[in-house]
């Protein structure tokens, strides 16, 4: 259960503090407009000199501040770095690495309006998406420090083959995590790869994504601030070929984790356990169906769908991007949804009443024209939106109308394909299993949702669709909205890598690696500890 006041996902509007503590930030952010975003290597800056120009996609004419750009020798003096000192991060123990987490959090909960504030103007999510992602950070922390201490650091006594000797199975951190974080949640899933790899006695070099380095180095500030040392968590902004290519072919990086599109995700795995077989823990793309069947709540259904297609422009790798509904109830469904589409306010996201605010910049407006074109070629229908929006202050920003098309077609390529802009295709069927057919004809795996009241066409959803995070009846979103200890959070197929999913009550063992220990004739007290 929340916290009274805190803002979630499912938050649907905030108390009037909360606006009110929201527009203060927003103007302190603004008085800050122009700072220097320094990467820290060993806890200094890159010396070379490199900066870049880093420009608001909510209004272009602002520079929200330059940003110092890692060259490939920095980022392996960092690798280098991080390797020296993981031997004390680990030799300080797993009590006083969860200590410092939680502090971490805490100094993450008093920004919390600031950090918004600032995601707000550097990726432009409207102020509740962002207080939310906030919130999902510090609690994503406390999460995963809870999950080592609950398990008192992953050491289990074993059975015994002699009465002189004792076994047990102890997790250990493999060393060095190159980390890489994506501009669409750039506290949260910084946050989860981050946080899991410290707390579990990795030391990280971590690469923020080049659209949204601030909020990394916020992430990093509030870690610092909560005791993990300089030389422990290295930040290295900048280019994502030339600072990738050393976490990946860097001989002292343990493993690697990685959150982005699918074409990076598959060649990281495929290339990354080089010259041995290293964890490489990659969140990658989705194609999220939502169905529809002739026993669901239309209102609901309408409601969470839109929630999950439109939220953040649909730049969201859960975002909902097809559905899958019933003949019987298409038209019924159908008014429901564009006129719920169709009232969402698209704007700046700084403002109260908000609810799309820009993409992330113009290519992706690009891709939006250029997809409801592919629809209108095909036949399909724009049921509402379709057009990019460059009226008034709008002409400075990447803003595109939020669109509904109908699209007949089932084996079209759009229903395949990750666009990560905010356009939903509907697409009739006849019963539930052509539905559940559709929707699992696609590489990707991530998240899925249904609207029905019947329990025995839930249980087949349950049963029959491949994906990693479900959602039944859920209007506060249809496949969207995960939180850390609620909703386990990883893919399928393309989607992720196998295994723990993110969120949830085993990630941690991605970053551990185990070891048995067998020890005979010493007494247990001379025995030695983890």
């Amino acid at each position: 259960m929340s916290e009274p006041g805190k803002v979630t996902y499912t938050t649907i509007s905030g108390s009037e503090e909360t606006h009110a503590a929201f527009e203060a930030a927003a103007a302190a952010v603004e008085g800050r407009f122009g700072e220097l975003c320094a990467n820290s290597i060993g806890g200094g800056p890159s010396p070379e000199g490199r900066e870049r120009e880093l420009r608001s996609p909510v209004d272009t004419r602002v520079v929200v501040g330059r940003a110092q750009r890692a060259t490939a020798a920095e980022a392996a003096r960092a690798v280098e770095l991080a390797h020296a000192a993981f031997p004390a991060w680990r030799g300080l123990g797993w009590q006083r690495r969860v200590a410092i987490l939680r502090a971490a959090a805490e100094s993450i909960g008093e920004r919390t309006y600031e950090l918004a504030a600032l995601m707000a103007w550097e990726v432009g999510k409207n102020r509740l998406e962002a207080l939310g992602e906030v919130a999902e950070t510090a609690d994503l922390l406390r999460y995963y420090a809870g999950l080592l201490e609950e398990n008192a650091g992953y050491a289990r006594p074993l059975a015994r083959l002699q009465p002189h000797e004792s076994t047990e199975s102890v997790l250990l951190p493999y060393g060095v995590f190159g980390v890489v974080s994506p501009f669409n949640f750039p506290l949260a899933l910084a946050g989860g790869m981050v946080g899991a790899a410290l707390v579990a006695g990795n030391t990280v070099v971590f690469k923020p994504s080049s659209q949204a380095p601030f909020s990394g180095a916020a992430l990093c500030r509030a870690l610092w601030e909560g005791g993990v040392p300089a030389d422990v968590l290295h930040l290295v902004a900048g280019d994502g070929e030339e600072v990738g290519r050393v976490l990946r072919e860097h001989p002292r990086v343990g493993g690697l984790a990685f959150t982005g599109s699918s074409d990076v995700g598959l060649a990281l795995h495929r290339e990354g356990s080089r010259p041995w077989p290293r964890p490489v823990v990659v969140e990658m793309g989705g194609k999220n169906p939502a169905i529809v069947t002739a026993r669901a709540d239309l209102d609901a259904a309408a409601e969470g769908v839109a929630r999950s297609a439109f939220g953040y422009g649909g730049q969201k790798c859960s975002a909902c991007s097809r559905v899958y509904v019933e003949q019987a109830v298409e038209g019924a469904f159908l008014e429901r949804l564009v006129e719920r589409t169709a009232a969402l306010v698209v704007g700046n996201p700084l403002r109260r009443e908000t609810f799309l605010g820009p993409l992330i910049d113009a290519a992706a407006v690009g891709k939006h024209e250029r997809a409801v074109e592919r629809v209108r070629a095909a036949d399909g229908e724009v049921l509402t939106g379709g057009g990019a929006r460059r009226d008034g202050d709008l002409a400075h920003g990447h803003y595109v109308e939020p669109t509904v098309a109908r699209l007949a077609d089932p084996a079209h390529a759009l229903y395949a394909e990750e666009l990560f802009v905010p356009l939903l295709l509907v697409c009739p069927v006849a019963d539930l299993g052509e539905a559940l057919r559709r929707a699992n004809d696609v590489p990707y795996g991530l998240t899925a949702g249904i609207f029905s009241a019947d329990p025995a066409e839930v249980r087949t959803f349950l049963d029959g669709i491949e994906a990693g995070v479900l959602y039944v009846n859920r209007r506060a979103g249809a496949t969207t909205g995960a939180w850390p200890g609620v909703n386990p959070f990883g893919g399928w197929k393309a989607s992720g890598s196998t295994g723990p999913a993110a969120l949830g009550p085993y990630y941690l063992l991605k970053f551990l690696r185990e070891q048995s220990r067998t020890v005979s004739g010493l007494a247990p007290e001379a025995r030695p500890e983890q």
